[in-house]
């Protein structure tokens, strides 16, 4: 009886965990407000040259990002004044969980409810209180020439995004924290899984273009700009990309 209990205890607990996850989801891509971002620095190694990055991070840094999502936003219908708005939390000492490579369902699913725990331990408070939590992870290039995997996650809301700490690389750093911020939204990725070239016709730009090659930008989820039928580049900055109108549609931007 009181193992049965201790189930149906667990079960109730995780619907309300689940309900309020979609209550979030449903309220934050509704638009009819501006939704809150925080993002919060981590070093991922001592390199001085990761110190001195992030220390030169203000709250200017990532206006580029909001000013591209508001305009995107405002091509796609949304009325919203100002549909996203990004605030710079305090700086992280603690690492998160890394991700799984390679390993089964189940390990993801545990990795996810890990790293919830500990974003839930390790989030500065910020004003307004945040809809949606990114931890950009910055690595000496010197030291790390290829990042790991980034991760933005719906249920939660929180991504985990992996960047390197170098001014030449700032603009490019943008494309992918707006791509994984996309993701907690709802917005699916766009590329093939095996060869990461970007898919016909959501990936693209333009995907009716004539002739097709080369497009002149990228679509945000797809990630990289198609060259050619088996060429792509990723895209120097967030001018040369643009938001498709299937991503449009997964974050509520279109109907």
């Amino acid at each position: 009886m009181w193992r049965r209990l201790r189930i149906a205890v667990l079960l109730l607990v995780l619907a309300s965990v689940a309900f309020s996850a979609w209550h979030a989801k449903a309220n934050a891509t509704a638009w009819k407000g501006t939704l809150r971002v925080a993002v919060y620095p981590l070093a991922a190694d001592d390199s001085a040259a990761t110190r001195r990055y992030l220390q030169r991070l203000g709250e200017d840094s990532f206006q580029p990002i909001s000013d591209y999502l508001n305009s995107e936003a405002a091509r796609h219908g949304v009325t919203t004044q100002r549909p996203v708005d990004i605030t710079l939390g305090g700086e992280i000492r603690q690492l998160p969980p890394p991700r799984p490579q390679g390993g089964s369902v189940l390990d993801s699913i545990l990795w996810s409810l890990q790293l919830r725990y500990w974003a839930w331990q390790h989030s500065p408070p910020t004003s307004p209180k945040p809809q949606v939590r990114l931890y950009l992870i910055y690595h000496d290039p010197a030291l790390t020439p290829r990042v790991p995997h980034s991760s933005g996650l719906e249920k939660g809301m929180l991504g985990v995004v992996h960047l390197f700490a170098d001014p030449r690389q700032t603009a490019q750093n943008h494309v992918v924290a707006a791509h994984e911020l996309l993701h907690t939204l709802g917005a699916s990725d766009k590329y093939d899984m095996a060869t990461g070239l970007p898919l016909h016709p959501d990936g693209y730009a333009a995907p009716f273009q004539e002739p097709r090659y080369p497009q002149s930008e990228a679509e945000l989820m797809a990630g990289r700009l198609p060259l050619g039928p088996d060429r792509a580049r990723i895209p120097d900055s967030l001018d040369e990309t643009l938001v498709g109108p299937a991503s449009a549609r997964e974050i509520g931007w279109r109907r």
